[in-house]
C-alpha cells in the first residue's frame, strides 16, 4: 500500500470521514421519508412499497460484493478506489431528482408508481455502492493503527449518523414544516424539494472527498486500467474467500442481526412520533437531530479512552446491552398509563433521552464494528497473501442489507396488518392501531439484538495479534 507515512492528519481524516455522507442521505431518504411519501402522500399500498423498497436492497445486496471485488482488482494511474468514487458523483446525485420527482400522471396507478420507485431505488442504490463501497474500503488502506483505524472510522461514522439524522431534521423543519393547519408531511409538492436538497449534498461532498484523498489512491496508481483478473469465478472466490475468517463469519452474523434491529427501529421512528406520541414535524425534527448530534459528539469524546481500556469486541457488547435496556422502559410506561396525554413536554424530553441512549450505543458499536473489519481484512491479508479490503467491506455491507430488507418488509406488512391506512391523521388514529404499532416496533427490536450479542461474543481477535500482524505486514512489504 502506499500509505503515506505517519500518522494521518486531521484534515485528510475529516475529509476522509465526510465521505459517509453520500450513503447518509441514502439512508435518510429510505428510512424517513420514502415510505410516508410514497404510502400516505402518494397513495401506494404499503405491502406493495414494502417489496418494492426489498427488491432495491436485494440488489443493493448484490451489487455491494461486486463492486468490493472489482475494486480490489482494479489497477489504474488513479488507483483501485478512486476511479470508482469519481464515476458515481454525478449519477448519484441525479438519482435522488428522480426518486422524489414522480409525475402527477402516476398518482393513483399501483402499478405505475410502483415501476416509478422501483426504477429510481435501483438507480440511486446502484450509484451509491459504486461511490460508498470503494471510499469505504479506502479507510482500512490509509491506516495500520489499531487505535487509528477505530478514530478514522469513527469520523466516517459521524458523517453518516449526523447527515442520516441532520438531513431529515432539516427538511422537517423547513420543507415539511406545518402550512396553516396542513402538516406538511403530508403535502407531495414538499417532497421534490427534499429530493433537490440531497442531490446538492452528494454533489458536493462526494466531490471534496474524492479530490481530498486522492493522494492515498495507492502503490497500483500507474499504468493502464484493467481489471486484473477480474473473472466471474474469480469474483465469486474472492467473495466466498472472506468466509474462511472465522473471526468474520461470526461479525457477519453479528452485523446481520443488528441491522435488522436497525432497520426495523429507523423505519418505524417516523410513524410512531407522528401517530403514537402525536409530535409535530418540529417535534419530530428536534428527536431526529438533537439526540443523534449529542450522541455522536459523546462517543467521539469518549471512543479514545474507552479503546485504550477495552477492546473492540467489548465496546460492541456494551453497547448492545445499553440498547436492549434502552428499548425496555419508554413505552411500556406510555401502555400502562402511567406517563401524561400527548402534548405535555415530559413526553419530548422522555423520547429525547431514548434516543440520546440509543443512538450513542449504535454509533459506538458502528464505528468499532468497521474498525473490527479493518483489522480482520489485515489478519486475511496476513494468511492469505491478498489484499481485500474491500471484499471484507463489501461482504458485510452484503449482509447488512440483505437483513435490511427486513425492515420495510416488516414494517409494511406490519402496517396493513394493525390497519394503519392512507388518510388516517394523527390523534384520529384507532387504539388498537397504535398498540398494535408499539408491539411491531419492541418485537422487531428486542429479538434481534439478542442474537446479535451472541454473536459478537464468538469473535476473537486481540490488540496484541493485530500488533504482531501490522509489523509483519509491513515488514513483507519492506515498509
Amino acid at each position: 500500500m502506499n500509505k503515506v507515512a505517519g500518522p494521518l492528519p486531521l484534515k485528510i481524516r475529516l475529509l476522509y470521514g465526510s465521505g459517509g455522507a453520500i450513503y447518509a442521505t441514502k439512508e435518510a431518504a429510505y428510512t424517513m421519508f420514502i415510505l410516508l411519501y410514497y404510502t400516505q402522500v402518494l397513495g401506494l399500498g404499503g405491502s406493495i412499497a414494502g417489496a418494492v423498497i426489498a427488491l432495491g436492497l436485494v440488489w443493493d445486496a448484490i451489487s455491494d460484493p461486486l463492486v468490493g471485488a472489482l475494486s480490489d482488482r482494479l489497477h489504474s494511474r488513479h488507483g483501485r478506489r478512486h476511479p470508482f468514487m469519481f464515476w458515481s458523483i454525478l449519477p448519484a446525485s441525479v438519482g435522488f431528482i428522480g426518486l422524489f420527482t414522480p409525475p402527477d400522471s402516476l398518482t393513483g396507478s399501483q402499478v405505475g408508481l410502483a415501476a416509478w420507485l422501483l426504477f429510481w431505488s435501483l438507480w440511486v442504490r446502484t450509484f451509491v455502492t459504486t461511490f460508498s463501497i470503494p471510499q469505504l474500503a479506502l479507510g482500512a488502506e490509509i491506516s495500520h493503527d489499531y487505535e487509528e483505524r477505530s478514530q478514522v472510522m469513527a469520523l466516517r461514522v459521524a458523517s453518516v449518523f449526523i447527515f442520516a439524522v441532520l438531513l431529515p431534521a432539516i427538511g422537517l423543519g423547513l420543507i415539511f414544516s406545518n402550512s396553516g393547519d396542513q402538516d406538511g408531511r403530508f403535502i407531495a409538492e414538499n417532497y421534490p424539494v427534499y429530493g433537490l436538497m440531497s442531490a446538492g449534498i452528494v454533489l458536493v461532498i462526494a466531490t471534496m472527498t474524492s479530490i481530498g484523498t486522492y493522494r492515498y489512491r495507492g502503490a497500483n496508481a500507474s499504468g493502464n486500467s484493467s481489471f486484473q483478473g477480474a473473472t466471474p469465478k474469480t469474483l465469486l472466490r474472492d467473495l466466498l474467500g472472506t468466509l474462511e475468517n472465522r473471526n468474520f463469519r461470526f461479525i457477519i452474523g453479528y452485523d446481520i442481526m443488528a441491522m435488522i434491529s436497525y432497520g426495523v427501529v429507523s423505519g418505524m421512528n417516523m410513524l410512531v412520533w407522528t401517530y403514537y406520541w402525536e409530535f409535530t414535524p418540529a417535534e419530530a425534527s428536534f428527536l431526529l437531530a438533537a439526540p443523534s448530534l449529542l450522541g455522536v459528539g459523546l462517543v467521539l469524546l469518549l471512543l479514545k479512552p474507552l479503546s485504550k481500556r477495552f477492546s473492540k469486541q467489548q465496546l460492541v457488547r456494551y453497547s448492545l446491552y445499553l440498547m436492549i435496556l434502552d428499548a425496555l422502559w419508554l413505552y411500556p410506561m406510555k401502555l400502562a398509563g402511567w406517563l401524561p396525554d400527548n402534548g405535555h413536554p415530559l413526553l419530548l424530553v422522555l423520547n429525547f433521552i431514548l434516543m440520546l441512549i440509543f443512538m450513542g450505543c449504535f454509533m459506538m458499536r458502528a464505528v468499532n464494528s468497521a474498525s473490527l473489519v479493518a483489522d480482520i481484512s489485515s489478519e486475511h491479508e496476513h494468511a492469505s497473501g491478498r489484499a481485500q479490503e474491500g471484499g471484507f467491506f463489501s461482504a458485510v455491507n452484503f449482509s447488512s442489507k440483505l437483513a435490511s430488507v427486513t425492515g420495510p418488509v416488516y414494517i409494511g406488512i406490519s402496517l396493513d396488518l394493525v390497519g394503519l391506512q392512507k388518510g388516517m391523521l394523527p390523534g384520529q388514529t384507532p387504539e388498537a392501531v397504535l398498540v398494535g404499532l408499539v408491539i411491531a416496533f419492541g418485537l422487531g427490536t428486542l429479538l434481534p439484538l439478542a442474537a446479535a450479542l451472541h454473536f459478537i461474543g464468538k469473535v476473537t481477535i486481540s490488540r496484541e495479534k493485530m500488533a504482531e500482524i501490522q509489523a509483519q505486514l509491513q515488514a513483507n512489504s519492506g515498509s
